[in-house]
């Protein structure tokens, strides 16, 4: 490489003019939503908005009754506090629990460097990097992060990890060469915070804030609109139905209350109960205290969730897209493969070193690792003896610090190893050579000679090789050796490895004695004649876990893609390990190998897997990638760009897929946004891809996806018993309000205690069928459909409407009726006695949806809980009067108290003693009143409480009880 010449760089006005005109050197915020409008679409969006306009009605039914009695019932003040409450309360809870800021842009901005080296004039300058203009001349050096796209010029040695752009993980050398057309690959191109690895450089800026590759992947995270998730869409159906429902009920009888003559207060407080009657209000709460749980759970397993949403999105995922380095890799580079004496060894990869054992005497490895040991510059960080080796960290690039590893596990000390074989004299790998060279004094103290180790691209150490070491023997490099040499180095290729070779010789001591000054621009030492001594392939290896999980997405009906920026020789090795592409399947490439033919003359249906390539996605219409994704089961992309990860995951929704995407670079975020669930890794993950993810995985462990999933299937499925259990008893809760209005009957229910019910005494039982244990063959199952497996299906309607929401309002209808003869109501004198009555009282508790309820302890204390809050809304001073619930009489509690110790041994029985038992006080109330309204007639009393004290004076005289 020859230098440029000096370069005065521009001048300082030039540059205050292009900062003028370009702007700075930073990323632009995206727009936000106002934390006082998210908060208002809480309080007033859908659901609320209908319980904000039952409140309203409430208080103006409320403010006319004051306005034309002198003592207005407070039922209706009391309901619209109760539902203004209801919605702030969840409102408040549902903005706390789901309200993010879109902090994508700060992660950005945190990765830019703080100042930068720049030539302007005759000057050297340190200024912020948000100054950098386009055509500033910048000095970048080993471990700083690259502050603007630039081009380079100069370069010495200088290597950028682009692993979070591209996701490779292997260093990659920069020079001011341009040897591709695809600015990501090319090698005088360095990106906007990447890091430098190696070396250094020097740069002009060709591309600076929105306009780097960084600013545009941060355009197309930030802009990106996300879809409504699958349990949104369910519970909007949801409520969407019985709003309708409870809409209509109101509107058609409000209409028939006018039509049989009724007051048309009376009509409005008819149309608001039997809304509130149809309507869960406690449901949203519900949901999302369940959901709360089940993201705690999922904590717990190491899955953070950060959108609540998300826990039942992952279990209804068909397909997951997922990133290969750092995610179904270990994320750092391993010695997987050793050539040495004409056989190929399986180095350990295992990420506890419990794999393969080889022979450590052979004289053949024992020269391999010297020259591996010896031949270095990679060495471990201070202060870190009591990590693991694994864990160390290293300076050197990524292969260098593979091979230390390997070494310092196998052999033991490499530094005391080093000190004994002092280095004389070294040449620094370079792109031009590709070989790295070093002397070394011998640790023999009788032998004066030097020893010369080498290392680099194995095609170059082979040329200067003129022997080959097997078994302890040096043998000529004939042909035939060479053709064994090409045989291992083309198989280690083939596995997507990095393979480097290694030789060494004995320099003479007496042409090289003791003190001689090697000099490479002389050429005063051979670097040719050389002995080959063997190869060393490396590779990102697998985590562990990641095949069975794997397999078990498989068995669950997920569809697992692999999208990488890798080579596709790579990154079709390690699908193959993985289990991505299972064995026996084979690429189009591999049926026309098979059978000797061309590629193209093979029908790409036949091929179970695909192995894809950046260039021939970016030719690919919508139609041939959706051909892609519907025809092959095992697909695996490779050398993608950013833009089309996000086309992947758009063509995978598009063929209605619920897809989740993981990834832990810069270049994954855009996917992330947009895939239905985003899953981001912990440790290795970049803070960009953090922010765009809906889960992140704390342990970085593909398998806790699997976990995720079956946690997000449980959900879905306890939702359905939680929600079932709350339908059942709306037809309890709103067919009193029917007969009330049509025959007259005095009403049973009203509307504060519904709420009573709905927000009291089913909360708790509802939220503790989040508790149930999953069925046997909930990961066998194929993922649900989103178009025809609705949370709220005709099953789940059939049975809490058409059966235990009838049984209940039998049951409930048949004590009222009972109760209410033997106190002298006949049925036939209840129609009509109806006028000018009102009452409340408390309803029932439902069904668990076909579970084995008595296994759930959760459960259990939610029935008791339940319980005894009915006894305190009905025992307690002033809630009895305020809520007009009475206590039962004794031989009902012994009734209640029985089922609830189980000695009835039919659940049903259970729930129909229960409704009996809360019934009766409504029918105790009724009973009451009814009394009151009709002695004060007869003894012509003015109010109830003088009824009372003559009917107490009566008793008292006539020793009536």
């Amino acid at each position: 490489m020859v230098p440029l010449p000096h370069c005065f760089g521009l001048s300082e006005q030039e540059a205050k003019d292009r900062l003028m005109r370009d702007g700075p050197n930073s990323l632009t915020p995206p727009p936000t939503t106002p934390e006082w409008v998210k908060f208002c679409k809480q309080l007033f969006g859908g659901f609320a908005l209908l319980l904000w306009i039952g409140a309203f009605l409430c208080f103006v039914a409320y403010s006319i009754q004051a306005a034309t009695f002198d003592e207005p019932p407070d039922d209706n003040l009391y309901l619209g506090i109760v539902l203004a409450a209801v919605v702030i309360i969840t409102g408040c809870f549902s903005y706390y629990q789901e309200a993010k800021s879109s902090r994508i842009m700060e992660s950005f901005k945190n990765m830019v460097p703080q100042y930068a080296v720049v030539h302007r004039g005759n000057l050297t300058l340190t200024v912020r990097a948000e100054e950098l203009v386009v055509g500033d001349i910048v000095d970048v050096k080993f471990g700083d992060r690259i502050p603007a796209d630039i081009r380079i010029i100069e370069a010495q040695a200088f290597k950028v990890d682009n692993s979070s752009l591209t996701g490779e993980s292997e260093p990659q050398p920069r020079t001011p060469d341009c040897n591709s057309t695809n600015p990501l690959e090319t090698r005088n191109l360095a990106f906007f915070s990447t890091n430098a690895l190696e070396g250094n450089a020097k740069g002009i800026v060709i591309r600076t804030g929105d306009n780097t590759v960084m600013g545009r992947i941060a355009g197309l995270a930030s802009g990106l609109a996300t879809g409504e998730s699958p349990i949104s869409k369910e519970i909007s159906h949801f409520i969407f139905l019985i709003t309708t429902v409870a809409v209509v009920l109101g509107v058609s009888f409000f209409i028939i209350a006018f039509i049989l003559g009724y007051d048309w207060l009376d009509a409005v407080i008819f149309l608001i109960g039997i809304i509130v009657a149809n309507v869960p209000e406690g449901l949203l709460a519900t949901v999302t205290v369940c959901l709360t749980l089940t993201a705690k759970r999922m904590a717990s397993k190491n899955c953070l969730v950060k959108n609540l949403e998300a826990v039942e999105t992952l279990g209804s995922t068909s397909t997951i897209c997922s990133d290969k380095t750092g995610t179904l890799t270990q994320n750092r580079m391993t010695v997987a493969h050793m050539w040495f004496d004409n056989q190929i060894i399986k180095a350990d990869t295992t990420e506890d070193q419990t794999g393969a054992v080889y022979d450590k005497d052979a004289p053949g490895w024992k020269a391999l690792i010297r020259v591996a040991a010896l031949c270095s510059q990679a060495e471990f960080k201070g202060g870190q003896d009591n990590l693991p080796i694994l864990k160390r960290g290293v300076t050197g690039d990524a292969s260098e610090a593979a091979i230390l590893k390997s070494v310092e596990m196998t052999m033991g000390n490499v530094g005391s190893y080093r000190k004994s074989h002092k280095k004389v004299y070294e040449i620094p790998f370079n792109s031009t050579n590709k070989y790295q060279v070093s002397i070394h004094e011998t640790d023999d103290p009788y032998d004066q000679s030097y020893l010369l180790v080498m290392k680099g691209a194995p095609e170059r150490i082979i040329e200067r090789c003129t022997d080959i070491l097997i078994n302890g023997t040096d043998m000529p490099m004939d042909d035939y050796w060479k053709d064994a040499f090409n045989a291992a180095y083309l198989e280690l290729g083939g596995l997507g490895e990095r393979v480097l070779g290694f030789c060494d010789f004995k320099l003479p001591s007496d042409k090289f004695p003791p003190g001689y000054p090697f000099d490479a621009d002389e050429q005063n030492f051979p670097l040719n004649g050389l002995r080959f001594v063997g190869l060393m392939s490396m590779i990102d290896p697998p985590r562990a876990a990641v095949p069975d999980a794997v397999s078990k997405c498989r068995s669950a009906g997920i569809k697992v893609i692999m999208v990488t920026g890798d080579h596709p020789i790579t990154a079709k090795a390690i699908a193959k390990s993985v289990g991505i592409i299972s064995e026996g399947s084979e690429t189009v490439e591999d049926v026309a190998n098979r059978m000797n033919i061309p590629v193209i003359d093979v029908d790409p249906e036949k091929a179970r897997a695909c192995v894809v390539h950046g260039s021939e996605l970016r030719d690919m219409t919508t139609d041939m990638l959706d051909d892609v994704l519907r025809n092959h089961a095992e697909i695996v992309f490779a050398r993608t760009s950013p833009q089309q990860k996000l086309i992947i995951v758009e063509g995978c929704q598009r063929l209605g897929s619920i897809v989740a995407v993981t990834g832990d670079g810069v270049n994954d975020s855009p996917a992330l946004k947009k895939a239905d669930i985003g899953i981001a890794m912990g440790i290795s993950g970049s803070d960009v891809s953090k922010q765009a993810a809906d889960m992140i995985l704390l342990d970085d462990n593909f398998a806790s996806i699997v976990t995720g999933v079956e946690e997000g299937r449980l959900i879905f499925d306890n939702l359905k018993k939680s929600i079932a259990y709350t339908l059942t008893s709306n037809i309890p809760e709103v067919s009193p309000f029917l007969l009330f209005i049509l025959a007259d009957v005095p009403l049973p229910l009203g509307t504060v205690t519904i709420l009573c019910i709905d927000l009291g005494t089913d909360m708790v039982p509802a939220i503790s069928l989040a508790y149930e244990e999953p069925e046997s063959d909930i990961m066998k199952r194929q993922p649900r459909n989103p178009f025809t497996d609705k949370l709220v299906n005709e099953r789940l309607i059939s049975m809490a409407y058409g059966q235990i929401g009838m049984i209940q309002a039998a049951a409930g209808f048949l004590t009222y009726f009972v109760i209410m003869a033997q106190n002298g109501f006949k049925p036939s004198r209840l129609l009509g006695i109806r006028r000018y009555w009102d009452s409340h009282g408390v309803n029932d508790l439902m069904d668990s949806y076909g579970q084995e309820w008595v296994r759930n302890w959760a459960l259990n204390f939610a029935l008791v809980f339940e319980t005894c809050l009915a006894a305190i809304l009905s025992y307690t001073p002033g809630l009895d009067k305020a809520l007009r619930m009475y206590p039962l009489k004794s031989h009902l509690s012994i009734c209640s108290s029985a089922s609830l110790h189980g000695l009835l041994p039919s659940y049903i029985w259970d729930r129909l003693l229960f409704i009996v038992f809360l019934f009766h006080e409504s029918s105790q109330i009724n009973l009451s009143r009814a009394r009151t309204q009709v002695l004060m007639g007869r003894l012509k009393c003015n109010t109830r409480e003088e009824t009372i004290d003559t009917i107490t004076d009566y008793r008292s005289r006539n020793g009536v009880s």
